[in-house]
């Protein structure tokens, strides 16, 4: 595919789309500094395959999509504290931008109502959008992402640092900081190759490398707060997928989040961590159209 530049709520925006623009809309939104390219290509294809049409896109200050380096960054462990005393923050830009994003990218493409399928992140803006723009909603999917409920289970100090540490910034540095923070927070039941994740992680580094936009995305994360009142007001139809070997995003985040939203569907898999390892590809194809299908019936 080649990537297309868009302007949607003012900031330029990167896409691909799959599939026939007359058929109905898929959105994929990917999660914290991660690219379009997240979203396998065989998945995008495979969800096209069904009918439909597929668009997947990178988030702001991150891929091909505009920087807001003009932005002032706040520093992390004290955005981080105050939060956690609910004290005022001022960050760069929350979810609820990045959430009007999307819904630019949308108008821009003419699709008045779509199916939201996010990860992780991704997760949190599509529910977003669900609870607060309901008619440009058909269907929600909400993959290894959580309500941000503070008293639920939260990822370990080992995962936690990783996660936060600055990752070296030459190819060969970046990779194998990269390949011991997938080995950790990965799917166990589904591990890749090393010759495999490797692709995968150089294939993004080459791509695009910016750090200072996945630092902002977290601020976003940190600033934004819980969706747990606004969960309970999504009335679109709603499937959960959540790995039970989740060390990023524990499995509690998403079983709270099918909790909260009326009639969700909740999807458990055994031996699926924070990614989406190809050998589950076909089975979240799968389990997306059906659902898909079933809130156009």
């Amino acid at each position: 595919m080649t990537e297309q530049f868009v302007k949607a709520n003012g900031v330029r925006l990167a896409y691909e789309e799959f599939g026939d623009r007359t058929q109905p809309a898929i959105v994929l939104i990917m999660g914290l500094g991660a690219q379009m390219i997240a979203w396998p290509d065989a998945f995008c294809e495979g969800l096209a395959a069904k009918g439909y049409r597929v668009v997947r896109f990178d988030n702001r200050d991150i891929g091909l999509s505009e920087k807001m380096d003009a932005m002032k960054t706040p520093g992390l462990l004290k955005t981080m504290l105050r939060a956690r005393l609910n004290m005022p923050v001022r960050v760069p830009y929350k979810l609820y931008d990045m959430a009007e994003d999307t819904l630019g990218l949308m108008e821009a493409l003419d699709i008045d109502a779509a199916h939201l399928v996010g990860a992780s992140m991704g997760g949190m803006i599509a529910q977003l959008i669900a609870g607060n723009h309901p008619y440009r909603t058909l269907s929600l999917t909400s993959i290894m992402s959580t309500s941000g409920r503070r008293s639920l289970p939260q990822a370990s100090r080992e995962v936690t640092l990783q996660i936060t540490k600055r990752r070296p910034t030459d190819e060969q540095g970046y990779l194998k900081a990269s390949m011991r923070i997938w080995r950790l927070i990965g799917s166990p039941g589904y591990a890749p190759s090393d010759d495999e994740l490797r692709e995968r992680i150089l294939r993004g580094f080459r791509r695009s490398y910016h750090p200072p936009g996945s630092s902002r995305q977290l601020l976003a994360i940190i600033a934004s707060g819980d969706r747990v009142d606004m969960l309970k007001k999504i009335k679109v139809p709603t499937l959960v997928i959540h790995g039970k070997a989740d060390k990023l995003a524990l499995v509690e985040g998403g079983i709270d989040t099918a909790r909260l939203i009326p009639n969700a569907k909740l999807e458990l898999i055994d031996g699926m961590g924070h990614d989406l390892p190809q050998p589950l590809l076909a089975r979240f194809a799968e389990l997306i159209t059906s659902h898909v299908a079933a809130a156009s019936a």
